[in-house]
């Protein structure tokens, strides 16, 4: 009898990426120790408007350190921030940055990196994963472009699961699906490999699990921490492999329409997931298996459904005539994926994200 390999996907290619993570409850108190392991002296604080408390918490914390504050941070990386932004980091000499929040204040930090090279410090209080990522989106003029650069890849991350717990159970439950969204498209990534895609589905499991009972009791701190796991397991995959359609249609909705970045995922993934379906029947069995449904895109949607996400992209505020537009733009850059891209059936995935329905039958 032959004997069969247990990966499907050879050769393949694992690089580790960098960044300490430290985790756990309480975990905030140690930023100040991590500073000083980065040799931080003139610390910038980044943050947005619900987390001004926790802010002067760190900033004292810091000592003398703390530098200065700033809290513009926006959805979606608007350059013209970064440039605000910028002019402070000169003004108070900034030599180290630590930013408190989702995906914006990530973002900011790493466009602040990028630019200047400057230490991060990340304490996430979302799902978005980007923090264990080299990768930037940031938006100008309406569009949104996706940079890969060692430059933006945070020195250390907490992960403190207290600051999650004041996360509204709506928007965690979006930002968890966000993360699932990171973890799904690892899988069949064209530079997949064996330990990203265990990694992916342990996030996968972890996140379908959490959220729904963070629905129902956002202060349940057990499902608070898996979902926290799960979404820095997501954030490893989204760091280390390449994305496909669903990323590349979010981006393109976001910037364009300035669409809310984690309901955007959430509605867009089950459709995405159904389109590239029939090229990845490996994966979606695998999926099967990991969650144990029969139409995984349908279990993803009834996931939306559970934690209270909007239906469709038209309760986002797009335009309708804004469907058109989108698959122009998604079909105008090629980029890696498993289904050859069509307008019809970019058209059609849209289409049924816009309305709020049911995915495109996979089975």
């Amino acid at each position: 009898m032959a004997y069969e390999v247990i990966s499907t996907r050879l050769p393949f290619v694992y690089e580790a990426l960098p960044t300490r993570v430290i985790f756990g409850s309480g975990m905030r108190a140690s930023v100040h120790d991590e500073a000083s392991r980065l040799n931080m002296k003139r610390i910038l604080v980044l943050h947005g408007p619900p987390h001004v408390e926790i802010a002067d918490v760190i900033a004292s914390q810091l000592g003398d350190r703390y530098a200065g504050t700033f809290s513009g941070a926006r959805m979606h990386t608007p350059v013209a921030v970064t440039e605000e932004a910028l002019l402070l980091v000169a003004q108070l000499q900034v030599d180290g940055l630590v930013a408190i929040g989702g995906g914006s204040t990530t973002g900011l930090a790493k466009a602040l990196a990028l630019r200047i090279d400057l230490p991060q410090i990340i304490l996430p209080t979302t799902y978005a994963g980007s923090e264990m990522t080299p990768i930037l989106g940031e938006t100008m003029d309406g569009l949104k472009t996706t940079i890969r650069n060692a430059k933006v890849l945070p020195e250390t991350v907490i992960y403190d699961i207290d600051l999650t717990l004041d996360l509204p159970a709506g928007l965690s439950g979006v930002s968890g699906m966000n993360a699932v969204a990171h973890a799904v498209e690892a899988l069949y990534a064209t530079n997949a490999n064996p330990v990203i895609s265990a990694l992916a589905l342990q996030s996968i499991r972890s996140l379908v699990r959490a959220l729904p009972a963070i629905h129902v009791d956002p202060s349940n701190r057990g499902a608070r921490a898996d979902a926290l796991y799960g979404a820095w397991l997501a954030g490893i995959c989204l760091g280390s492999v390449g994305m496909a359609l669903h990323h590349k249609l979010c981006h393109t909705l976001g910037g364009t329409f300035d669409l809310p970045h984690a309901e955007t995922h959430a509605i867009v993934l089950p459709h995405a997931l159904a389109y590239n379906a029939p090229a990845i029947p490996d994966v979606i069995a695998a999926l099967a298996d990991a969650l144990g449904v029969d139409n995984v895109p349908v279990a993803l949607q009834d996931v939306n459904r559970k934690i209270g996400a909007p239906r469709g992209l038209r309760e986002l505020g797009m335009p309708e005539d804004g469907i058109s537009r989108a698959v122009e733009l998604a079909l105008a850059n090629p980029y890696q994926n498993p289904r050859p891209l069509t307008r019809e059936g970019l058209h059609q995935l849209i289409a049924r994200a816009y309305n709020g329905d049911l995915p495109a039958d996979v089975r």
